[in-house]
């Protein structure tokens, strides 16, 4: 019967240390949950009179969102090969620093954009990455703008199929050379688009409308992005990736399967922000006149649609004109150059493009520190290792404390040991006696949970920011580490490279993460070890657990949680070897 008692306590202590694994495991998990920003909402715009003049749109049939995305141009058709694609119709060059591609005179579609200064791979042959491509294609993805009107308004405006001519001298566009195109209908009114690029990714997109006919007209100008898949996301519910945009001094957030998958329409009517489509690193964001009120729209017809219009319609009078502008932004999502458009145009809250999450407030002031010391030392591992650095410094008088109070727990395990056994007998008398204790020598038992607490808002901000900038993507270290936002390449499993076998994906445990498990054993054999047997069973794997997790993780992250325990284990051994306490 004792055997059968004592069997049955091994078993239920087994049990209890499995259950605590799994709990362990899944805390650091639950927390990537948390990184994802909440949605939100809604405004109404104003009437401006005069021979051009702003009108309530509810004026003009056009609230049906069939009807606005039938003017804009959504057509179903089979998909077709890129290069048959962009042969089909006349096109405008677009060459810069930083983009190729071309501009469909058909429809007058931004469909064909290539980031010249990034790569799909880091292999020297990998192709440049293409955001935009025809919507013919499988993987269509563009940018249109127009205008709208009444259904049963007496004149047309160009659709989807008009044939617009490039107007002027100019026929490729550059960062030092814009291009206008014009589309006239038959019925006295006239079409002026005029579209600039700058050396970055910003177009700025100027739309006239001359009435030369002799009758008032009314219209609204409209841009939409359209993208007919939804790509391979690679998010793990940390990142949003989808449509967004910034209404009404609010982020909103609507992920691809919820918009095809309810079949509805969402409409927000906003007076300042933006709309777009966002992958991890690449965006493509309709920029209206912050000055004016819109109305955004999101749907799913035949592609996922983030489209905006003028809140108000406009109304032209005979022999005036009308012009709005705005910009189009199709690019990297670079963190200063988000922040410079931001700053220069007036585009509300257009860093929120860049997930940085619920821990906005230190994300991205930690992303703005590494950016700086990567800048100065001309790599982002040593900038993630200078941060280290100085978070160990800012926080050197509280880990300090904990230092000292855990080493006084490690000294104090004879004593405590000792008072233990003494009133085994008597629970309540063996608290209090440890408690004694603890206040004569000035400790605090749960000190050690501390430097734990520190860091945990640190290494998810650090985790964010790694994940989500574009600066840390393809970013190397030193010797094998080449892509500091990827997982260390090596594994133990065939000696780091010795053994000529390639292991599957879960078996790529690298010699940071190895060596980073290593120092959070080193370091926890310098604290003391939890009294109770099942808690120092837990805190025996641990390491074990740490390394396996995070061998997953980017290699930037391991190197940051290496060097930080690498410092830990310097602060905590001069503690412990100047640590004393007076025990009888």
């Amino acid at each position: 019967m004792i055997l059968f008692q004592k069997g049955k306590n091994r078993l239920m202590e087994s049990r209890n240390l499995i259950l605590a694994i799994i709990l362990s495991v899944g805390v650091l998990f639950i927390w990537s949950f948390f990184f994802e920003a909440p949605e939100q909402e809604v405004l109404n715009g104003d009437i401006i009179n005069g021979d051009v003049s702003e009108v309530n749109s509810n004026e003009l049939d056009m609230e049906a969102i069939d009807d606005i995305e039938k003017s804009l141009g959504i057509t179903e058709s089979d998909a077709i090969g890129l290069q048959e694609a962009l042969g089909q119709n006349k096109r405008v060059l677009i060459e810069t620093d930083s983009l190729a591609g071309s501009i469909n005179l058909k429809g007058l579609r931004i469909d064909d954009i290539i980031l010249k200064k990034y790569n799909e791979t880091q292999e020297e042959d990998s192709e440049k990455i293409r955001l935009l491509q025809p919507i013919d294609t499988f993987n269509g993805y563009e940018v249109t703008f127009g205008w709208i009107k009444n259904q049963d308004a007496n004149f047309e405006t160009p659709n989807a199929d008009s044939n617009w001519k490039v107007s002027g001298n100019n026929t490729i566009l550059t960062s030092s050379n814009e291009v206008e195109f014009e589309w006239n209908n038959s019925t006295g009114q006239k079409f002026v688009t005029t579209i600039g690029l700058d050396e970055d990714y910003l177009f700025d997109i100027t739309q006239r409308v001359e009435n030369n006919s002799g009758e008032e007209i009314i219209i609204n100008n409209a841009s939409k992005v359209t993208r007919k898949q939804a790509p391979t996301l690679s998010g793990m519910f940390i990142l949003h990736e989808g449509l967004l945009g910034v209404l009404q001094e609010k982020l909103e957030l609507i992920d691809y399967d919820d918009l095809k998958d309810d079949n509805e329409t969402l409409n927000f009517e906003s007076d300042n922000g933006w709309v777009g489509i966002t992958d991890k690193y690449w965006l493509a964001a309709l920029i209206p006149d912050q000055d004016k009120s819109f109305k955004a729209i999101y749907t799913y017809d035949n592609g996922y649609i983030a489209y905006y219009r003028s809140l108000n319609a406009t109304k032209v009078m005979p022999g005036s004109d009308h012009f709005v502008e705005s910009q189009i932004f199709i690019g990297a999502k670079e963190a200063k150059l988000i922040d410079r458009y931001q700053e220069e145009y007036g585009i509300y809250n257009f860093d929120l493009a860049i997930d940085w999450g619920w821990f906005y407030f230190l994300t991205k002031p930690l992303f703005n520190v590494i950016y700086f010391f990567s800048q100065l030392s001309g790599n982002f591992g040593l900038a993630i290792i200078i941060l280290t650095v100085i978070t160990r410094v800012v926080f050197f008088p509280l880990a300090n404390w904990s230092f000292i109070s855990m080493a006084k727990m490690k000294m104090l395990q004879p004593e405590m040991t000792r008072i233990k056994e003494l009133h085994k007998d008597d629970k309540a008398q063996q608290q209090q006696a440890l408690m004694a204790l603890y206040k004569k020598e000035k400790v605090n038992p749960i000190s050690g949970c501390l430097p734990i607490l520190i860091q945990i808002p640190f290494f998810f901000a650090i985790y964010k920011m790694l994940f989500v900038s574009i600066e840390m993507r393809h970013a190397p270290f030193y010797g094998w580490i080449q892509d500091l936002a990827a997982k260390d390449p090596t594994t133990i499993f065939n000696l780091f490279g010795l053994i000529p076998w390639d292991p599957p994906s879960f078996m790529i445990i690298g010699i940071w993460p190895v060596l980073m498990g290593l120092t959070m054993y080193i370091q926890q054999k310098l604290n003391p070890a939890p009294p109770d047997p099942i808690q120092a069973r837990i805190f025996m794997f641990f390491p074990l657990f740490i390394t396996i997790l995070l061998a997953q993780f980017a290699a930037g992250l391991v190197i940051y949680w290496t060097t930080n325990n690498v410092l830990s284990i310097i602060q905590q051994w001069i503690i412990n070897k100047r640590t004393t306490i007076k025990t009888n």
